[in-house]
């Protein structure tokens, strides 16, 4: 199975984001990495944050061939330290935030009965408090300067349900709760918070996914792709970079008055 199309980058002539920094989480692979891309293309400055240092310094070397200026963090979102530590690093650097993409996440699957309490707990410390101390650390930065956008990656996956996604399905309905919240705190300060909720997305964490559920429906990863495919009104997975592209769009001018909101971009799945 080949995910080659997930790795290449979407070229655009937009340049809305010069000057402007951007801290992206899960920045190593898949959504987070398409949009340290996007936004390096906009002329961002890039803080590219993940555990995964090869594949955050890889991200930073196509972000830096945009001409943007972009760093590689070592970052864990489950611990408060890493996260301050790596805010700081990115202020004595440029001296501003303007853009939280927090999109770093995991996916573990299992039914009810097989989920452990520590594989719950995994999940639930880097894809919702990984995002709530992102958002702890950086909003108030933001609200003290010229605003800001924070754009937290939830999943459609937030908004309804399959067999054997409790743990990630709680999670990511918790990423849109806590964005709502922080929207309505951060309303007067002129910064913007929204969360997007992708459907299945042609990335490492939608392999996963395949490999857990396929053998379980009696499918190869292929067959279950392919019919994840077939379910979506627009018959395809999404490509990393069309995550990215709203991502752009929210952290824009032409967004300033979206907050509170939880967008899927899913190809019309939800709504079937």
């Amino acid at each position: 199975m080949t995910y080659s199309s997930s790795t290449q980058e979407h070229e655009t002539k937009l340049r809305r984001f010069v000057g402007h920094v951007a801290v992206i989480t899960g920045a190593a692979k898949g959504i987070g990495r398409a949009c340290a891309v996007r936004f390096a293309q906009e002329g961002a400055h890039v803080a590219c944050l993940d555990v995964h240092d090869t594949g955050n310094a890889e991200a930073v070397e196509t972000c830096r061939r945009y001409g943007a200026d972009a760093i590689s963090v070592h970052c864990d979102v489950t611990k408060l330290e890493d996260i301050q530590r790596a805010v700081d690093e990115v202020m004595r650097r440029w001296g501003r935030i303007d853009i939280l993409v927090a999109a770093a996440g995991i996916y573990t699957g299992g039914l009810l009965t097989e989920v452990s309490v520590e594989q719950w707990q995994r999940v639930i410390d880097i894809n919702l408090t990984g995002v709530f101390l992102c958002n702890k650390v950086i909003a108030p930065l933001m609200a003290g300067c010229c605003g800001g956008s924070i754009i937290n990656i939830s999943s459609m996956s937030g908004k309804t349900s399959w067999p054997g996604t409790h743990e990630y399905s709680a999670s990511k309905s918790g990423v849109i709760g806590l964005t709502h919240s922080v929207a309505m705190e951060m309303a007067p300060y002129g910064v913007t918070v929204n969360a997007v909720c992708p459907g299945n997305t042609r990335t490492e964490l939608v392999m996963q996914a395949a490999l857990k559920n396929a053998p379980r429906e009696g499918l190869t990863p292929e067959e279950w792709l392919a019919r994840r495919a077939n379910d979506c009104p627009m018959k395809r997975l999404a490509e990393p970079w069309e995550i990215a592209g709203l991502c752009a769009f929210l952290a824009s001018e032409d967004a300033r008055y979206i907050t509170g909101q939880a967008i899927e971009i899913d190809g019309g799945m939800v709504l079937t």
